[in-house]
């Protein structure tokens, strides 16, 4: 797989941010070293950016069909085809809507129509991803995040992906028989905001759940379009394909600053990466920590201007919930109508 795409790809995601870090000139220090510390503190918030990554969940039929006039966008798509073997352009513009949400077909369509999405930022308003210093993304995004950083190539993060969550689900559904849900998983699988929880296990833990929501005290419960309990121990048989797949594919310090959905904290090196994606899959996605680290400021102190790149909104909406402040300077870069993004 890395010799056929990875030539091919390098050229597909050749963004501004990218071309200025590549130039000569000094050593770049690595991004906890004390001297990368001062150069990020010396930078003025408003002239900086910061991009999330959705993930699994926000899928909707008709998504990148705004993005099809942008550079390198059709193209992207025509390596997913090869590597996934099917159309993913024509299932996330035409659907049938029960194929999209299936996970096989949802986590590589949010993953490309995502950096799609940055190819239209990049259109529209290069200054947001030259001075970009931080991105992260909630599950599957994180990958969407690290091809960005320059930590991964774009075929190979989705080489893994189509390798994590195709084995994922099938070893799970396999787990879950030979189980015979006698030890019924439920646990947090995503800290969205405060009080904002996802619980992934077997469906009766799920559905006696939303039977007694009231005298549980929950504000609001809703099953989520998902085909597997990620982030939770259900899926322990996946880490070792994923791993496996991780070791195929080469890691790369991250460019800037990638924050991990294990401890929402800034990945340091490539062995960093490595450990914490394998990771991921069985852990809860720490989504609220990793917004408080990244927007964390003194009082008085500017925000970033934060772009949501990719379907739906969901990641503005928790960023309103953890950080009103920082919400003020968000925009989201949609992926199937065309509206005028903000300087």
């Amino acid at each position: 797989m890395k010799a056929v795409h990875r030539g091919k790809v390098r050229s597909l995601l050749q963004l501004s941010r990218r071309l200025t870090i590549e130039q000569p000139g000094p050593a770049e220090p690595s991004p906890g070293s004390p001297v990368a510390q001062q150069r990020r503190l010396r930078k003025d918030p408003r002239r900086c950016s910061v991009l999330l990554f959705p993930g699994q969940g926000s899928q909707f039929v008709g998504m990148a069909g705004g993005l099809l006039q942008y550079p390198n966008v059709r193209d992207m798509f025509s390596v997913a085809q090869r590597i996934l073997g099917y159309d993913l352009l024509s299932l996330c513009l035409n659907g049938p809507e029960k194929d999209l949400q299936k996970t096989v077909h949802c986590q590589p369509a949010v993953f490309v129509a995502s950096l799609a999405a940055v190819e239209r930022l990049h259109h529209e308003n290069p200054k947001a991803v030259e001075s970009c210093v931080a991105a992260a993304g909630f599950s599957v995004g994180e990958f969407a995040a690290l091809v960005f950083s320059g930590a991964m190539d774009f075929a190979e993060a989705l080489y893994v992906v189509k390798a994590q969550y195709k084995q994922a689900c099938l070893q799970a559904k396999e787990h879950c028989r030979s189980l015979g849900v006698q030890e019924p998983v439920c646990s947090v699988a995503n800290y969205l905001f405060p009080d904002g929880r996802v619980i992934a296990g077997h469906q009766q833990a799920l559905d006696f759940l939303q039977q007694k929501s009231r005298s549980l005290h929950f504000t609001r419960t809703k099953l989520l379009p998902v085909s597997g309990a990620f982030h939770t121990d259900l899926m322990a048989s996946a880490t070792k394909p994923l791993s496996d797949a991780l070791r195929e594919v080469e890691v790369r310090r991250p460019e800037i600053s990638v924050y991990s959905n294990v401890d929402g904290k800034r990945y340091m090196s490539e062995s960093h990466v490595r450990r914490q994606l394998a990771r991921q899959v069985v852990s809860p996605v720490k989504w609220e920590q990793t917004l408080h680290e990244i927007y964390e400021r003194t009082q008085g102190e500017s925000f970033p201007l934060t772009y949501e790149v990719g379907p739906g909104k969901q990641l503005g909406a928790t960023l309103q919930k953890c950080n009103r402040k920082a919400f003020q300077t968000y925009a989201h870069v949609d992926v199937a109508v065309h509206e005028e993004l903000p300087d």
